[in-house]
């Protein structure tokens, strides 16, 4: 396997165990699930804009989280559809630094009021949830994911940059 190979795998896994842990942390507050949710994690979202390993990893960590918190079939399953739509959204957005925190708000927004309805029988009406997820969302996804790209790029290319490494590596390599 191949440098740039390995630095997506590890990056991927990196933030999916990141991912996880937010929201196990989120859930210790009642956050990670409900009409009203906040997760932390969701921030994370944001990662597509620099390096496309952010996509399985954030996707691989709803996943798991949605395992480990113990959420519905129907939400482990469309709940991690809606994350994935969301980071390949901010993924095509990459170019558009102001946008790319809207696709995970928009994604959840329509799609997990309906698992709320039918996975966890929630009596609230459909565009009254799209309404919260959607704030928890402006929340984790626009506010502290804009925080985090915020303080991210700056050294984007210290931690997510591959190409540095790569000649560096090589240098070190042919020295010996």
């Amino acid at each position: 396997m191949n440098f740039k190979k390995t630095l997506f795998i590890a990056q991927a896994g990196i933030i999916a165990a990141i991912y996880v842990v937010l929201t196990i942390f989120a859930q210790g507050f009642d956050l990670a699930q409900g009409a009203i949710q906040c997760r932390f994690s969701e921030a994370l979202t944001i990662l597509p804009f620099f390096t496309p390993a952010a996509v399985p990893g954030v996707t691989i960590g709803c996943l798991l989280s949605n395992i480990f918190i113990g959420s519905a079939l129907p939400d482990i399953i469309f709940g991690t559809i809606a994350t994935f739509i969301g980071c390949v959204g901010t993924y095509m957005l990459r170019k558009h630094r102001f946008l790319c925190s809207v696709p995970p708000v928009i994604a959840n927004a329509l799609i997990i009021p309906f698992v709320l309805k039918y996975a966890y029988g929630m009596t609230d009406m459909i565009p009254f949830m799209m309404l919260t997820v959607g704030a928890g969302e402006v929340i984790t996804c626009m506010i502290f994911g804009e925080i985090l790209l915020n303080a991210l790029y700056p050294v984007r290319h210290v931690v997510f940059d591959d190409h540095h490494e790569v000649i560096h590596f090589k240098k070190t390599v042919s020295a010996d």
